[in-house]
């Protein structure tokens, strides 16, 4: 019976491979094949497929001494994330671009095995007592409510101006096989959950860090975590991992109640985070073929962005509004590849929830390849209840645009855009005088105000400003913050060569009602930097695998700019820097109050030594006098970091 089993499994798993190409009529059976083997990974044989296929693929150079490639011990002290990282976006791209994301996960499960050996220290920081049953939700989502305006009432935050200068690390976390800290907690009580890159999921005593439950997954844990509380009373955690997939777990115990795979091609990932309103997720899906299209041997391109409205209870999709048509061929290019079109327009913000209209709000980025379309570098309002568009605003047209622009590829369009996306997510205001509008920020620098009830299916603008140049990688990145009539926007304009181009990197505070500005307060790097290090741009410099080793990447960061998510009360604005520094501001002038260095080494709580580094993509959050931060983001050059800071206010 069990060798009837074994094979059964093995069956399958092969099934799964086999599935796993761009075949239309054999999708839907690679997504229910998919989701049986992730769900069942720890009993069936996955490593032993991604052997085979690393004996297939890659052994040719790894295993030769003479290739001087990373040898398969080497490649094992990486984490899955860190290899499908350098699979997808990085250094081995175009050697990996004839594999499906399936495969090429199943290669990474292989190399990257779980380093049980790197965990030992779990056992004696479990916690014996039981979490707390006042179980008040502190941080439920990303946007801290479901207008997405990042901000906490001075009475939960428990900070304040007259306090904030006493705030002190209490203690650290660090985090094994892991360089980036993108998947902001969520706080449930005296429970602060927190996930991995290493695919690890944590459930920690928010006052003293011991753990009060912890389990792991296929891939790692990319969105942050969302509580949602279904109509029947019981509360589920939300995430998403790296290879696309949406997980639903009991708080409790951290038991997978349910996931389901929800990528829409083999480039889909989840950059954004998880909305819940009325038993439905809203799931935002992005592409990083615009990475792979610096491949001079890509055919670009094919994917798009996209919006699902998932069931809550059971995992079920209810409907999906894509980005645009399906691509289709278009010719030939300059290096003799086919070119395909409409691409792009990917989802990277996190949804807002407008419950008087019943809509979602959400921006989308560039096109990857033309033609352009109309739903590129736009807001996008659509109906809760049918994903129907019920209008939209584009900021620009014909922002086409894809990573071979970097390296003058065969691949970058003509004409080609600026890359100027909408990653800010979309914020729902309220003026005096109970009007609303919408705010929202672009790579551009620009900062716009939207009447959520235009007359037409195109949105108007009430006013705009913009307040930095912006680059591909800079001005408004991943989320401003809304106290009031003050809208506080990081921004991360890094240096660039560029004629004209003058960084304003740094925090503002505007105006709402009219879009002038309060107060800027800029931000300049605090050391001498040898620019001999200096990063390549973007995605260029995670293709080149280009790093600075070493104390010198800490001593001074080429990258200080405002790229995370700010968060908000009444009287203050913290703002983590790209150089490691957490700030806290006067909500009320921009004076600095309270900053601490967190790209600096560690011997953590929990036994074992970390180190900091950039503070990117999630934002700081608060809970009653204490301040949680994330530290470390290495994807773009970046400092590397692996580290969770609790931070208090010494009464």
């Amino acid at each position: 019976m069990k060798k009837f089993l074994f094979i059964s499994a093995t069956l399958l798993v092969l099934a799964f491979v086999a599935t796993s190409e761009h075949l239309p009529v054999r999708e839907k059976l690679a997504r229910s094949i998919q989701s049986f083997a992730m769900r069942h990974a720890d009993q069936l044989p996955l490593a032993r497929v991604g052997s085979y296929l690393f004996d297939r693929n890659c052994a040719s150079c790894h295993d030769n001494p003479v290739m001087k490639a990373p040898t398969r011990d080497a490649l094992s002290q990486q984490s899955r994330e860190s290899l499908m990282i350098t699979m997808e976006f990085g250094k081995m791209q175009p050697m990996a671009a004839h594999l499906s994301k399936q495969q090429r996960g199943l290669i990474a499960l292989y190399l990257g095995g779980d380093g049980e050996e790197q965990y030992d220290w779990i056992a004696p920081m479990q916690c014996q007592q039981a979490a707390n049953d006042a179980q008040q939700p502190w941080v439920s989502n990303w946007g801290l409510g479901l207008e997405n305006r990042r901000y906490i009432d001075s009475s939960s935050a428990g900070i304040n101006r007259d306090n904030v200068a006493s705030l002190e690390l209490v203690w650290s976390y660090a985090f094994p096989r892991v360089t980036d800290m993108r998947s902001q907690p969520a706080i449930l009580g005296d429970t602060l959950f927190i996930g991995d890159k290493a695919g690890r999921l944590y459930a920690l005593d928010r006052f003293t860090g011991c753990i009060r439950a912890h389990t792991k997954v296929l891939s790692g844990i990319r969105s942050a975590l969302t509580l949602a509380t279904l109509r029947n009373g019981k509360t589920l955690l939300i995430f998403a991992d790296s290879m696309a997939t949406l997980f639903a777990v009991d708080p409790d115990t951290l038991d997978i109640v349910w996931q389901k795979p929800v990528g829409i091609s083999d480039y889909s990932v989840i950059s954004g985070s998880i909305s819940f309103y009325q038993d439905r997720l809203f799931v935002p899906i992005s592409s990083y073929e615009s990475a792979a299209a610096g491949s001079q041997k890509h055919a670009c391109c094919t994917s798009h962005g996209a919006v699902l409205a998932v069931d809550a209870v059971n995992g079920d999709i209810e409907w999906t509004w894509h980005a645009t048509e399906e691509a289709r061929l278009q010719g030939i290019n300059s290096g003799g590849n086919e070119q395909y079109g409409p691409s792009g327009a990917s989802v990277w913000t996190t949804p807002a929830i407008d419950s008087k209209r019943n809509r979602l709000y959400f921006g989308t980025g560039n096109n990857f390849s033309h033609p352009a379309s109309g739903t590129s570098d736009a807001i996008i309002a659509l109906d809760i209840d049918t994903g129907g568009l019920v209008w939209k605003f584009q900021a620009v047209q014909g922002d086409v645009w894809n990573g071979a622009c970097l390296n003058d590829g065969a691949n970058c369009p003509e004409n080609a855009g600026e890359d100027f996306d909408f990653g800010s997510s979309v914020i729902i205001a309220e003026l005096p005088d109970d009007r609303q509008l919408l705010l929202a920020g672009r790579k551009s620098g620009e900062v716009f105000a939207l009447d959520p009830d235009p007359e037409g299916a195109q949105g108007s603008v009430l006013w705009r400003n913009r307040i930095s140049q912006g680059t591909s990688n800079g001005g408004i990145h991943w989320g401003m913050a809304l106290a009031g009539d003050s809208l506080f926007v990081p921004v991360s304009d890094p240096e660039r060569d560029t004629p004209g181009y003058t960084p304003h990197p740094g925090l503002s505070a505007i105006d709402i009602r009219n879009g002038e500005r309060f107060w800027e307060q800029p931000l300049e790097r605090e050391c001498d930097y040898d620019y001999s290090s200096k990063p390549l741009i973007g995605l260029e410099n995670t293709r080149s695998g280009n790093r600075q080793d070493g104390p010198e990447q800490y001593a001074c960061s080429f990258y200080f700019g405002l790229s995370a998510a700010a968060t908000a009360t009444s009287e203050l604005v913290f703002s983590g820097g790209l150089d490691g520094t957490i700030r806290a501001y006067d909500a009320a002038t921009g004076e600095i109050l309270w900053q601490a260095k967190t790209a600096v080494p560690y011997d953590a709580t929990n036994g074992i030594q970390g180190h900091g580094g950039a503070i990117d993509v999630a934002g700081p959050v608060l809970a009653n006098g204490w301040l949680y931060v994330l530290s470390g983001y290495s994807m773009f050059g970046q400092l590397p970091g692996n580290m969770l800071l609790a931070y208090k206010i010494q009464r």
